[in-house]
């Protein structure tokens, strides 16, 4: 059998969801990957998420490490020390320079943010958006559901009700966004135990209140500066700790179908 050389593969977007992906594909042998985030990331399930890198300069994920890149020509080197590469590229300007053979837009902003289908020989949108066939080839399906994670040759994914996914019985109820812009800031950590009416945080002076019981799983850092309807954070009924540092089942039942369709495309290209 003949070595496969594996393709590059540009991710936008590194939160927690984009993470899950990327994490499959690396774990699938697809270690050629580079993820495009903003300067200031705002995921709240930072402890699953890459673009915390644009912090830290580098972190790690399950047992996948990743590295920030402030420059691209840095990027063949982070690929050969085993990491995914992080760079700061929200509008996807250095795509040319890199020159991927297959693009994963995995913001998750609910619409399309600019990807087009001649940016790669292969383009892949998750969720809804996008038209498969228009402005990506194929869709990941990201609804919670009989769907969830199925692949999409034409037309486009459910759209968003705006109504976060069922976790326990509670659906808006586990999720907490700002009223209005400011600065958050919160005494609680992901992994926190926080009972229904305590303060989870506020804005300004507006109290964020817990509406359930359960381990806080996702929470922006004190301090960080928000606009209205910024997502804060979100709590999980389950109430298991080890949940924070592991990838969601959702993340991964997306990435299994964004590795079925790269590996379709792979094999028809032998």
């Amino acid at each position: 059998m003949n070595k496969l050389t594996p393709p590059i593969i540009a991710i936008r977007g590194a939160g927690d969801l984009a993470t899950g992906v990327a994490l499959r594909l690396y774990r699938a042998g697809l270690k050629r990957i580079v993820m495009l985030e903003t300067d200031h990331p705002l995921a709240v399930r930072r402890t699953v998420a890459l673009s915390e890198a644009v912090y830290h300069g580098q972190v790690q994920v399950e047992e996948v490490n990743a590295q920030f890149a402030d420059a691209i020509e840095n990027i063949p080197a982070i690929w050969e020390a085993g990491k995914i590469a992080i760079i700061c590229d929200p509008s996807g300007l250095h795509l040319p320079a890199i020159k991927p053979q297959i693009l994963i837009d995995a913001i998750i902003a609910k619409r399309n943010l600019g990807t087009e289908i001649t940016m790669a020989p292969l383009v892949i949108g998750l969720g809804p958006g996008f038209t498969a066939g228009k402005d990506v080839h194929r869709i990941v399906e990201t609804k919670r559901g009989h769907h969830l994670s199925r692949v999409i040759s034409s037309g486009s994914a459910e759209p968003n009700t705006g109504v976060p996914g069922n976790i326990g019985g509670y659906t808006i109820e586990r999720v907490y966004w700002a009223e209005h812009g400011g600065i958050f800031s919160t005494r609680h950590d992901i992994g926190d135990k926080i009972s229904k009416g305590d303060v989870l945080g506020d804005v300004d002076g507006t109290e964020v209140i817990a509406a359930i019981s359960g381990v806080i799983r996702g929470l922006l850092s004190n301090g960080t500066p928000v606009t209205k309807k910024t997502k804060l954070g979100d709590i999980d009924p389950r109430a298991t700790i080890s949940y924070c540092n592991e990838v969601s089942d959702k993340a991964l039942s997306i990435a299994g179908g964004v590795l079925e369709v790269v590996s379709a495309h792979i094999f028809s290209q032998e």
